[in-house]
């Protein structure tokens, strides 16, 4: 019979280590890029951040991997990792796509179960009452703002379009969060989501003045609030 091979608690402990200072180094990085203490397209150079961050070089390297996979930086060939840059054209696109697909849950708001629909109710507290307690970052205001529209999205019962909704916010959640950084109008938003859950509570979903009508216009407002306020043109 073969020997049992001890177990490798101590390969298992300094992985647990290795893992978590990276999640540490990038939740200081994702943090910097929402404050807006990294602006887009700032270079994210290993070596400086590694000396700045007091790590070393690979932990560096696999944070800003991590940032890559989130949609917060980019990495090209020679040039390295950079914080993103939103485009007008790609603003345009992911607003387009949010449209369909958010629009579609609105339209599903009657035959939704009362899970679903309860779930847009608490994303929408969970951002107010971010808002309004006037302490939270501009990550999670964000990350809470994003989370009610995906919410939308989930009336619709399909998975898959949950899971591309959320690809969608994860291109546009940057941009979003500069345009909130610099116009402070989180309460606007928060004022304005909840009109629109009055009108799907009072089942008016339909007409120009129904839910549907009024998303349309919160995301084409969005789409060119984006685009001027961050000079894309």
């Amino acid at each position: 019979m073969p020997a049992v091979s001890a177990p490798r608690t101590a390969f298992a402990t300094l992985s647990v280590e290795h893992a978590s200072t990276v999640s540490r180094v990038a939740a200081e990085l994702r943090r910097a890029v929402f404050e807006g203490e990294l602006e887009s397209g700032t270079p994210l150079r290993e070596i400086a951040l590694a000396e700045s961050l007091g790590v070393s070089r690979p932990t560096v390297r696999e944070a800003l991997t991590v940032l890559v996979a989130e949609g917060l930086a980019t990495r090209e060939p020679n040039r390295g990792v950079s914080v993103v840059t939103p485009r007008a054209d790609s603003v345009r696109d992911v607003c387009r796509a949010r449209w369909v697909l958010e629009g579609a849950g609105v339209q599903a708001w009657t035959a939704a179960d009362g899970g679903r629909r309860q779930r847009v109710r608490d994303t929408l507290e969970a951002y107010t009452e971010a808002v309004r307690g006037g302490e939270a970052s501009y990550e999670e205001l964000n990350e809470r703002h994003l989370a009610f529209h995906v919410s939308l999205v989930e009336l619709t019962g399909s998975p898959r379009l949950v899971q591309m909704a959320e690809a969608l916010m994860d291109e546009l959640k940057l941009a979003l969060a500069q345009v909130d950084r610099l116009h402070r109008n989180a309460h606007n938003e928060a004022e304005s989501h909840e009109g629109l859950v009055e009108l799907l509570e009072a089942g008016h979903i339909d007409g120009p003045d129904g839910a549907y009508a009024f998303l349309r216009r919160h995301i084409d407002e969005a789409e060119v609030e984006v685009i001027e306020a961050l000079g894309l043109e």
